[in-house]
This record gives structure tokens, sequence and C-alpha cells, in this order.
């Protein structure tokens, strides 16, 4: 019996399982009685051996109907669950919100968005995902996660983005550096310098890549790294020079961080799947972002 006339009999077989009576089967899943019978018929003659046999007034499964009934009853079980995670995700107040984002956010903006979201909506769930820029958005295009908070904005058509946040870009040197007292610094003047960057696939490395073209000269990259406090200790560590943000508490002694001119941002943006509707939490979720991080 294939799986189309199979499934529709899933809940008669269960009920069997419990009841062993015809009628009080009929009953249980809302079917007149001779429906039942002949599907009970059906699935033995389908099958090549009875399922059911007679047991004074009611029914009693045979060793195949057990077979059958218990797997019916792991089945239910099952496809119950997942219309209860459905009808979840599709409830902004119980449903899951999976977010991608970059490493350096883990810190303070992610987790005080969520912290502020579940304040109103403590039942929504979140599953969380950090990596690099590249890395989030493969994974927003699979459909893998259904946000992504990124910088720099994805410029493709399969997405859709609004911007959220800006964030000056400095000039990180170590603290004995020969450009280390001046009050700004123009990026054309870096032409000589060894760069210390972030690896290919994070936001920042592309930027720092692009205003570097910009002023006319190709970094020369002595060292790459995939966090920015790494970044930032190897530049204190006199093994070159970085652009990154300024830093989130007091920078080290061993650095120092110079205004770039003109000056030079990165801009965060919130992006989903163009064309694709997402479910009621995840849009409630986009909403709180746009409302709460500073622009």
């Amino acid at each position: 019996m294939d799986e189309m006339s199979l499934a529709p009999r899933l809940a008669v077989l269960r009920a069997l399982a419990h009841e062993e009576h015809v009628t009080r089967v009929a009953e249980v899943v809302g079917l007149p009685q001779p429906t039942v019978s002949r599907w009970l018929a059906a699935i033995g003659d389908e099958l090549g051996a009875p399922i059911v046999e007679r047991a004074g007034r009611g029914v009693r499964l045979t060793r195949a109907g057990r077979l059958l009934a218990e797997a019916a009853e792991r089945s239910m079980a099952v496809l119950e669950a997942g219309w209860r995670s459905a009808a979840e995700e599709v409830d902004p107040e119980r449903g899951q919100v999976v977010l991608g984002f970059l490493h350096m956010l883990g810190r303070s903006l992610v987790p005080e968005l969520v912290r502020g979201f579940r304040t109103a909506h403590p039942h929504v769930r979140f599953r969380l995902v950090q990596n690099s820029r590249q890395v989030v958005l493969d994974a927003l295009a699979r459909g893998d996660i259904d946000l992504a908070l990124v910088a720099p904005p994805p410029v493709a058509p399969e997405f859709e983005a609004v911007l959220l946040h800006e964030q000056e870009l400095v000039l990180v040197v170590p603290a004995g550096h020969r450009l280390a007292g001046r009050a700004g610094v123009r990026l054309a003047e870096l032409a000589d310098e060894d760069f210390v960057v972030l690896e290919h696939g994070y936001g920042l490395r592309q930027i720092t890549d692009d205003l570097c073209a910009e002023a006319g000269f190709v970094p020369r990259v002595t060292f790459e790294g995939q966090e920015m406090e790494t970044v930032r200790g190897l530049v204190g560590a006199g093994l070159g020079v970085a652009l990154l943000t300024r830093a989130e508490v007091v920078a080290a002694p061993d650095v120092v961080e110079l205004p770039i001119t003109p000056r030079a941002t990165r801009t965060f943006a919130l992006a989903w799947r163009a064309g694709i509707p997402l479910p009621p939490a995840v849009v409630a979720f986009r909403g709180h972002a746009e409302e709460r991080i500073p622009r």
C-alpha cells in the first residue's frame, strides 16, 4: 500500500492500538463504522494478511496489525509535534528567530537586542549563528537563517536590507609608530605600511581593500586574523597597522587610534531573502531592531 493510501488511515491504526473495537475506533476518528471496517480490510488485503481478528464482540490486532499500529502511533506523534512547531512558527509570540551576525556583534549589540525583544515577547525562541560576513550571507541565501546582521550591506538582488547603524573607522598603529602623534591620517600615506587585516570573507577586510584601492594602492598584508581584537593585539606588537572600528573599551596603551581623512565608516544592515515571506516573529524582531539600533 503506497503512502497516499496509508496516510489517511494512520489515525485509525493508532486508535486500534488503544480501543480494539471498531465502533469505538470509528467514534474516536469521527468516521462511519462501515468506512473504518473497509479501511481495515483494505489494509489487510494489501498487506496479504489480516491486521485484526474477531475477539468476542470486539476485534484484536494480529501481530502484523500490532506492528502497523505501533508505527502509526510513532508517525502520528511526529506529525503532531511538527504541527505544533509549525503553529508556533507562525505565531508572533511563540515562533523562532534564526539570526546570523558577525563575531564582534555578539559582545553587546546582539545580546541587547535579544534581551529587549524578549521583554515584550518572552516566548519567542532564538537560534544565533556567528561567523564571517560571507558565511552568514551564504547561510541566509540557503534559508538556514532568517536574518543577517552584517557590514557592509549586501548588494546582491537576492537580498533585501535595511541600513541600521554606521561606525567610524580609525587607523590603529603601534604606540611608537611614526604616525602615532598625528591628529589625522590620509590613507594614501599608508601605501608603504605593513597591514594586519581580517581574512577574506570578513566585511572589514572588504572595506579595507576597497578603501586602499580608492587611495591608489593595494595593502601589503603581513598578517591575517579572524577577530578584531586579535588584529588589534598584533598591531600593538608592532607587526603592522590596521583599519578597525574604535575599541569598545579604552584602547590598550600599546596602540593609538587615529582618525582617517577623509572620514571612513562601515555601515551595518539587517538583511533577509528578497521575495520570501518571513514568519511573524521574525518580522516583529526586524521591526524591533530597526527601532532600537542607534542610527
